[in-house]
């Protein structure tokens, strides 16, 4: 049976939400005066490598959800947007949530396909191509070390369950999540009533996967998935991450590394026209 025909089937992703309200605390002493994705990995940082990225995939928007040190990241985007405009969401309380809170932030600014993705994230900007149009995610083979987050998948290549851990049990293959979604505007305005029950429900400090992960057992949501294996990708939590993600991406010269990533990746739990939003602890009906 063929899955129902999505309302943007041929639209190419501009728009792209970035959550870097995060204190950052397994990368301190780093993280205590710049936020996490200021941090340089070699001679560039996370955020830098993430706008070269978009810029060259060609996105237009660039919505980012602030919290710690939210004026480092405005002063470092006001020359570095290229062809983007930058516009920012504050979230008052990034102290005591999670990045659930920080993705319901957003949900009065984008009202168009996006791609969602993480602060902590460095990436061969290739591997974006694939992410470009609505309702994917990016996934990556398991290995025996890797925990947090999984995915299994069916004969179609979607996803049929979210995962909180990497244990195979009756279920199928587990696949990494890498942390970067797809949306489209039907699938965002699922994700919203949801989120808004979870905050309403006073649950901020959960991850936003399970709200992914409900509206998968619902069946109202669907991912394709898309392979991460093929580059280099890292997620960057501590300074053993920093350390490794170095040896990934050196600065002046590109080795191809193709599918050592895969051997070594580790866990993981888990101009500018500027506009702030600033919003209340509970969701609005």
């Amino acid at each position: 049976m063929k899955s129902e025909k999505k309302p943007y089937p041929q639209k190419r992703i501009t728009t792209a939400l970035l959550l870097a309200a995060g204190t950052g605390s397994r990368l301190l002493p780093l993280s205590k005066k710049s936020p996490k994705c200021l941090t340089l990995v070699n001679e560039t940082s996370i955020l830098e490598r993430l706008i070269k990225s978009l810029n060259q995939n060609r996105f237009k928007r660039l919505v980012v959800v602030t919290g710690h040190l939210e004026e480092r990241i405005r002063n470092f985007l006001e020359t570095r947007a290229g062809n983007l405009t930058i516009e920012y969401v504050f979230s008052p309380l990034y102290k005591t949530t999670n990045n659930i809170y920080s993705l319901w932030m957003a949900r009065n600014i984008i009202n168009e396909p996006f791609l969602l993705i993480e602060s902590d994230l460095v990436f061969d900007p290739s591997l974006l191509s694939e992410m470009l149009y609505p309702d994917r995610i990016a996934i990556a083979k398991m290995k025996p070390w890797l925990n947090g987050s999984t995915v299994t998948i069916n004969a179609s290549n979607t996803i049929n369950a979210f995962h909180s851990d990497a244990v195979n049990g009756s279920g199928g293959i587990r696949y990494k999540t890498v942390n970067i979604y797809s949306l489209s505007v039907s699938s965002w305005h699922l994700v919203i009533e949801k989120l808004n029950q979870f905050i309403l429900d006073g649950r901020v400090n959960d991850y936003y996967e399970k709200v992914f992960r409900q509206l998968v057992i619902e069946k109202s949501l669907s991912f394709e998935a898309v392979f991460f294996d093929h580059k280099p990708w890292y997620e960057i939590d501590t300074a053993e991450d920093l350390a490794f993600a170095e040896r990934l991406f050196p600065s002046k010269v590109r080795l191809p590394f193709g599918n050592l990533v895969t051997n070594y990746r580790k866990k993981t739990d888990r101009p500018v026209s500027k506009k702030v939003f600033i919003g209340s602890l509970y969701a609005h009906s």
